[in-house]
């Protein structure tokens, strides 16, 4: 038996949301069609996390490989989810379980944004171009820093007049901030590009605030089922597996 990859997603209340991320984990087993590639979410959609796991021991599987499709390094994958595995784990001694590293700030991932705002504007020779990378916000100011610095690298080796970030949530610079310095800056067009895998109530609140910030300003696709991330989804589960596969002959 294949050791399955297991895809978690974060989940949303909008139904758009799981439909990317399925779209996704569907793009991912046709790449893949070898690999047992299993879908669940950490909160507010179905399966679960336990649940997949679950099915996963009662097919007699020993093994699995955790996939955050997350992209940044915070409370969901460094406390949610290794509690729900610790849980997990308990209920099945036998199963050893890996998680893997979140898809976080892959280069190909910069790639994929910088692919979707040259879709948006039918190519990416636009100098007066400015570029804001809208992401979710965290409570932690290091993984807010790492965004900040991802806004630079979207716009690195383009034409693009310059980029910075803006966050759905608390945390500054909000849209209508980011907005006016990129306006400040020279910009005459602006795009807000989603450092998000899916549509959701975040991406449509931010799309409604730019849309009262007056003309010039467009909102890109999200990163959805880029092939990129595919790339970057099964890099992620092969470093997992030979993490696990080690593990399990030091241990033998």
């Amino acid at each position: 038996m294949t050791t399955p990859l297991i895809a978690v997603a974060h989940g949303s209340r909008d139904p758009r949301s799981a439909r990317v991320v399925a779209a996704a984990v569907s793009a991912l087993r046709a790449r893949r069609p070898d690999l047992d590639v299993r879908l669940c979410f950490l909160d507010l959609n179905a399966p679960t996390v336990d649940q997949a796991l679950d099915a996963v021991v009662a097919e007699g599987h020993s093994s699995a490989v955790v996939v955050p499709m997350l992209l940044s390094s915070a409370f969901h994958a460094r406390t949610d989810l290794p509690a729900v595995l610790d849980v997990v784990r308990l209920r099945h001694p036998h199963l050893q379980i890996q998680q893997a590293d979140v898809l976080g700030q892959d280069p190909r991932l910069i790639d994929a944004v910088r692919e979707r705002i040259a879709e948006t504007y039918g190519g990416a020779e636009n100098p007066g171009l400015g570029v804001i990378l809208a992401a979710v916000g965290t409570s932690d100011p290091a993984a807010n820093d790492r965004i900040r610095l991802l806004a630079e690298s979207v716009v690195a080796g383009t034409p693009w007049s310059g980029g910075i970030s803006c966050f759905a949530t608390s945390t500054e610079p909000s849209v209508r901030q980011a907005i006016s310095t990129v306006r400040g800056a020279g910009a005459d067009r602006i795009v807000i590009a989603p450092w998000f895998l899916a549509p959701g109530l975040l991406t449509d609140r931010l799309s409604h605030i730019a849309e009262k910030c007056g003309p010039g300003i467009t909102y890109a696709a999200t990163i959805g089922s880029h092939p990129l991330l595919i790339d970057v989804m099964l890099d992620l589960y092969s470093l997992a597996l030979a993490a696990l596969t080690t593990h399990h002959e030091l241990s033998a």
